[in-house]
């Protein structure tokens, strides 16, 4: 009789809740595909374009060209300092590469960021709509997830009274999402500032999931990082999977303070290690094609925002939120136009 199999951690088996991840439509809209079954796929945040050809042929000789071993493990520089100038341009925040650690996507950043700010059973705040796999990576760190609602009477941004509610009971951190997926709801300047006087008020640590940060349809896109006081208490979670149309390279990064991008290094020698070195010179030539491209890439979800719009100003049934920029699951919805 074969041994029983021993016990599987507490922090695994509790990732999800009531055994469920949050992808099951995901995974039967994959599974209708491969068996031919046509399927217009609005489950998850995936361009239906490739990445350009140019930045795969500069992936391709970097490869040719030897940057095949390990690479530095908190990036390399040229992409660390390339971020870094993104990232300033983008909020006018000061960035050093000092301040950018590489990581294997968005996930891991956000995963990282968790594993930073807090220990096991600490609360950790999230704003609900959200993205899926937001309560399952607090979990996965050791901490406890708390939803703070978003309201959609009131445009689905979290109110300060709400939030501050959540973080009186010791809350580590809280997670925010501008531009929103799955509401495509940008941050106002008075919400961040409500978040600001929250995060200052109960000493926590603000994790900004900018990774729609080039997708901004109307009003502008800002930063808690650049809010009075938040430089130092907030770590920004970044990709080039939506602005490069990047998913499988898996280049994500976090900008934070550099003695949380040092104690982040520490966490990387002992995880992933590293990301491979010609798929961050790959990075470095993508961002190097500069705010144009990235415009260029995010143009197709402008156009089927507007279709969508025009769709929904056409009946009484679904009302359309206030909302200011877009994740490519609410609008690939009008992929056919």
């Amino acid at each position: 009789m074969p041994a029983a199999m021993p016990l599987l951690s507490h922090r695994i088996t509790h990732i999800t809740e009531a055994g469920s991840d949050g992808w099951e439509m995901f995974y039967r809209a994959k599974a209708m595909i491969a068996q031919g079954i046509p399927v217009v796929e609005l489950t998850i945040g995936e361009h239906d374009i490739k990445t350009d050809p140019a930045i795969l042929d500069a992936m391709h000789a970097a490869a040719r060209a030897g940057h095949t071993g390990y690479a530095a493990i908190p990036g390399i520089p040229a992409l660390r300092a390339a971020v870094a100038e993104r990232a300033e341009r983008m909020t006018g925040v000061p960035t050093r590469p000092e301040n950018v650690l590489i990581t294997p996507g968005g996930q891991a950043a956000l995963f990282a960021a968790h594993q930073l700010v807090g220990d096991p059973g600490d609360p950790a705040l999230y704003v609900d709509p959200y993205y899926a796999t937001y309560p399952g990576t607090i979990r996965a760190t050791g901490l406890t997830p708390v939803a703070v609602r978003a309201r959609a009477e009131e445009g689905f941004e979290p109110g300060e009274a709400d939030l501050a509610a959540a973080a009186a009971g010791g809350a580590r951190s809280l997670l925010i999402n501008s531009p929103n997926n799955p509401t495509g709801v940008v941050y106002s300047r008075r919400t961040l500032e409500g978040v600001a006087r929250v995060a200052a008020r109960h000493d926590l640590w603000v994790i900004s999931d900018e990774v729609y940060d080039s997708q901004i349809w109307e009003g502008e896109f800002l930063s808690p990082r650049a809010m009075p006081g938040m430089m130092e208490r907030t770590l920004v979670v970044g990709s080039m999977s939506k602005s490069h149309a990047m998913t499988g390279s898996r280049l994500g990064w976090v900008i934070g303070p550099e003695e949380a991008i040092l104690a982040l290094w520490d966490l990387s020698t002992v995880s992933n290690y590293g990301i491979p070195g010609f798929i961050q010179d790959a990075g470095v030539f993508a961002l190097s094609l500069g705010p144009g491209y990235e415009a260029r890439i995010a143009e197709p979800f402008r156009r089927r925002r507007a279709i969508t719009q025009r769709l929904l100003a056409g009946q009484s049934v679904v009302r359309l939120a206030p909302q200011g920029g877009g994740c490519m699951r609410c609008w690939t919805c009008a992929r056919q136009g």
